[in-house]
């Protein structure tokens, strides 16, 4: 398996954006995908992406095959609940590693939160998604979406061995399509998907990034 890139790297916050722009629209105006609620916020915030992110997932929906859904999980994420996510999981492996630096602190809690100055969800850009059948029941993906490092002994990572025979089909079928749509996986997180954003941009090779931090107006 090649080296884990991940969030915390300064490769990522050296990446400049070339904010294109794009409005953030809502995810459930046609119908396209199937949207859970658990991450429903007083303001919807979750529904939301980038337009150009919501396109390729209707390219990547296409591609399944019949009687197959992406179910869409949550999408934009506001800087500061961002910043508190991020700030809660670092104070969780503080108290967990009391020896450990704060820069392996940031490190660690960037393979399940991204630090808040390079999210791609406070952009707009990532969403975290799965497989679901038609009427909506999730497939077997080897995790529940969001299982921590620790609580999952590492079958989080995209890769793990740790998973069974159908949720690693599971999990090829979703890259095949997420990927052939032109998203980017965290590999620490097989649900965790994104387009636009510095991660995406160091990945692919691009010279920018097309989505930076955004906050939700009101005449989105």
């Amino acid at each position: 398996m090649s080296e884990i890139v991940l969030m915390s790297d300064p490769n990522v916050a050296a990446i400049p954006v070339a904010e294109c722009g794009e409005r953030l629209v809502d995810v459930r105006r046609d119908g396209w995908l199937l949207v859970d609620s658990r991450k429903r916020d007083p303001v919807d915030a979750f529904a939301y992406l980038r337009i150009g992110v919501l396109e390729r997932l209707m390219k990547a929906q296409a591609l399944l095959p019949q009687g197959l859904r992406l179910l869409f999980v949550e999408g934009y994420r506001p800087p500061s609940l961002q910043r508190a996510y991020f700030e809660e999981y670092a104070s969780q492996l503080r108290a967990v590693h009391a020896d450990w630096s704060a820069e392996q602190i940031h490190s660690a809690a960037s393979r399940y939160v991204s630090p808040p100055d390079v999210a791609p969800h406070s952009a707009g850009a990532a969403v975290d998604l799965t497989l679901a059948d038609a009427e909506g029941g999730e497939l077997d993906l080897g995790t529940r979406m969001n299982a921590d490092p620790e609580e999952s002994e590492g079958a989080c990572y995209t890769h793990a061995a740790n998973i069974g025979t159908e949720a690693r089909a599971n999990r090829k079928l979703l890259g095949s399509v997420l990927t052939a749509a032109g998203l980017v996986n965290y590999p620490t997180e097989w649900w965790h998907w994104s387009f636009g954003d510095r991660y995406w941009a160091l990945i692919t090779g691009e010279t920018a990034a097309l989505y930076g931090p955004t906050e939700m107006t009101s005449s989105v």
